[in-house]
């Protein structure tokens, strides 16, 4: 058994990588157990947009959640860099919606009109055709316009871990890779004791489950019921090809790198996270509806990951029924969140308590729902 710490986290992806970061920043002796590459970790097939505009309309704790995380985002993102010296690709500068007919159009308008009076602190503007193509001049001839909202933003979500978990370790974190928790249990001496099949045991005061879809057998050993369910989304990348698109949207977005990826789908394929032509062929579809230089772009792979969803889609952050100290944090924009669990839910957890996290995204809400 190792040394005790003052919090385990549960899950080496995005979710768990920045709570674990976070409470290390806070001074709290963080031991962050990672599955290794066997986990469908959604970090790694992610389409890595920060994504505010929409999210949430008739749920207001979610849509100031995601919001508080978009303003958070250029300050998270200098830090990792300051930390670590890797450039994460953040870019922010706002995110298109496409709009391919006159009905998506009066949608955004509409979306625009909710937002507005849900009282979202997010601008957001309808451009048409001819507003659009000055800046992105590419356009096809079907599409209409767009929605640009000025928190949206990309970066890569695999430099992202990395620096997540790069900087951790600086601030003496420990990473344990290859772990799989299989059993938890408390003791009330020694805390928390998290164990694998083999009886390799970590232990700490406090615990946290990030753990995406494993979080349903790990957090039902603690009393939580949260019903989480795989989504597929399936993504195209191109080759590189010469910059025409300065801001990420919705469909499509142009790496630093010039490889052009188009997505992403949604799909009930239970946990494979395979590719199929028929989802494939329709990206690409899109894509050369939206920019019809993109047909002499070679496609070079794609492939499918797992979103990790609760029962209303909504995040899910929880205190353990009856064991005190024991949290489980879930949700499917890992990538939008990640500033939040950065900077201010990992740091409450090293305290022992889910700070800002909005008490309606307990998991008791799926108790009280009725049929």
């Amino acid at each position: 058994m190792s040394a005790s710490s003052d919090l385990i986290v549960i899950g080496g992806g995005l979710i768990g990588s920045a709570l674990a970061w976070g409470a290390a920043r806070r001074g709290a002796r963080v031991t962050l157990l990672d599955e290794g590459d066997i986990a469908h970790r959604a970090s790694r097939g992610n389409f890595g947009l920060v994504w505010l505009q929409g999210k949430g309309l008739g749920h207001p704790d979610y849509m100031q959640w995601s919001i508080r995380a978009g303003q958070l985002w250029p300050r998270f993102s200098t830090i990792l860099r300051e930390e670590t010296g890797i450039d994460i690709g953040w870019r922010g500068g706002g995110g298109l919606h496409f709009c391919l007919s006159e009905n998506e159009m009066e949608a955004r308008r509409t979306l625009i009109s909710r937002s507005k009076a849900e009282g979202a602190e997010i601008r957001i503007e309808l451009l048409d055709r001819e507003a659009l193509r000055e800046i992105a001049p590419g356009i096809g001839p079907e599409v209409c316009g767009a929605s640009l909202s000025d928190l949206d933003g990309e970066v890569s979500p695999l430099l992202t871990l990395r620096a997540l978990q790069t900087a951790f370790r600086t601030h003496g974190g420990e990473l344990v890779v290859n772990f799989m928790a299989e059993r938890i249990r408390h003791d009330r001496r020694l805390g928390f004791i998290v164990s694998d099949g083999k009886g390799i045991e970590f232990t700490g005061h406090h615990l946290v489950i990030a753990a995406g879809l494993g979080a349903n057998h790990l957090g039902g050993q603690l009393g939580f019921e949260l019903g989480l369910h795989p989504e597929r989304g399936q993504i195209v990348a191109t080759d590189r090809i010469a910059p025409f698109l300065r801001h990420p949207t919705n469909m499509i977005r142009q790496t630093r790198e010039g490889t052009v990826l188009l997505g992403s789908s949604h799909e009930d394929a239970g946990f494979s996270t395979g590719t199929d032509m028929d989802t494939i062929a329709q990206l690409c579809r899109i894509g050369t509806r939206l920019f019809p230089a993109l047909r002499s772009a070679r496609l070079l792979r794609a492939w499918g990951a797992l979103r990790i969803m609760s029962p209303d889609g909504l995040p899910i952050y929880d205190e353990a029924p009856g064991t005190s100290g024991a949290f489980v944090v879930t949700c499917h924009s890992g990538v939008t969140l990640a500033s939040l669990h950065g900077l201010e839910v990992g740091p409450a957890l090293a305290e022992g308590h889910l700070g800002p996290a909005p008490n309606s995204m307990r998991s008791v809400r799926f108790a009280l729902q009725t049929p």
